[in-house]
């Protein structure tokens, strides 16, 4: 049996127009790592922080080969969109100076999040994409993605959470009224589900489960991405709720997970398929047959 990837730790303090930000890097093994994933935690836009997701980052690390910079941006109430999505940006150009590798090397960047913060991320691909800033990949874990929460899945599972009316509250304490635009002009979303044109976007790494309330946004965001031409991963884990990024289990190795897949838990398959995306060349990377779905 292989030895599992030493995941080393350390907290920085990350710079941005508003002030500093915490910020905990994951560093998987001895080696540079293959690129760099801003990480934005879930909790409603309200709650949450990269110490509270310690363990789930850590094994993402671990599972892509990627550095995970997990950052505690601001949280609603006290701020309001755009203020989470500009956190992000700022972090995803930290991460972009940041040199493990050779001196000179360009960075390979990704952004990603679960609940909540996979819908920051898809938020700050999308300002990527208009400021022309190269993204490998934007990895999104079951993000909530209509203020409305109109679709078939919170209806079909109204007692388990998040419900339609938890969303719908903490969608209004994130949102404020108006189309925030940045100084340079370019359009700052609070959903992408709000973007015009989906051209062009990194390709997306996508999870969900059949029994989150969420669900349906997250297959028709996969629907949208693919009909513009953008590549996607989205893998839906049976009997499975909302809040399964931070549910351990069972690792990428030479067994196959549940379902013929090669990991069982949901981060698992998150950070093996950003390795595939990213590396797909990787002696050390299993095979991507049987296809994602």
């Amino acid at each position: 049996m292989a030895t599992p990837t030493v995941v080393s730790w350390e907290q920085v303090s990350v710079p941005t127009p508003s002030g500093r930000l915490p910020a905990r890097v994951y560093r998987p093994g001895t080696a540079s790592p293959q690129g760099w994933l801003v990480w934005a935690h879930g909790g409603s836009w309200r709650a949450g922080s990269a110490q509270d997701w310690h363990g789930a980052t850590a094994e993402l690390a671990r599972h892509s080969g990627f550095g995970v910079v997990s950052v505690d941006y601001r949280l609603a109430p006290d701020v309001r969109h755009p203020a989470m999505v500009e956190d992000i940006l700022s972090t995803l150009a930290w991460a972009g100076e940041q040199q493990d590798g050779p001196a000179g090397a360009v960075s390979v960047l990704a952004v990603g999040g679960d609940s909540a913060g996979g819908t920051l991320a898809a938020s700050a691909a999308l300002v990527c994409r208009d400021r022309g800033v190269p993204l490998a990949a934007q990895v999104l874990a079951y993000p909530p993605l209509d203020p409305g929460c109109a679709a078939a899945s919170y209806h079909r599972f109204p007692d388990l959470f998040p419900t339609a009316s938890y969303l719908t509250a903490a969608w209004q304490d994130y949102r404020q009224p108006g189309r925030p635009v940045a100084a340079d002009g370019t359009r700052l979303h609070s959903t992408p589900f709000e973007a015009a044109d989906l051209r062009g976007l990194a390709p997306a790494v996508m999870a969900t489960g059949d029994l989150d309330p969420v669900s349906d946004d997250v297959h028709h965001y996969g629907r949208l991405l693919r009909a513009a031409g953008v590549e996607v991963a989205l893998r839906e884990f049976r009997q499975t709720g909302h809040g399964a990024f931070l549910q351990p289990g069972p690792g990428p190795g030479p067994g196959r997970g549940p379902g013929g897949h090669p990991t069982a838990s949901m981060r698992g398959w998150l950070g093996l398929a950003l390795r595939r995306l990213t590396s797909p060349n990787d002696p050390g990377t299993p095979p991507s047959s049987p296809p994602w779905s």
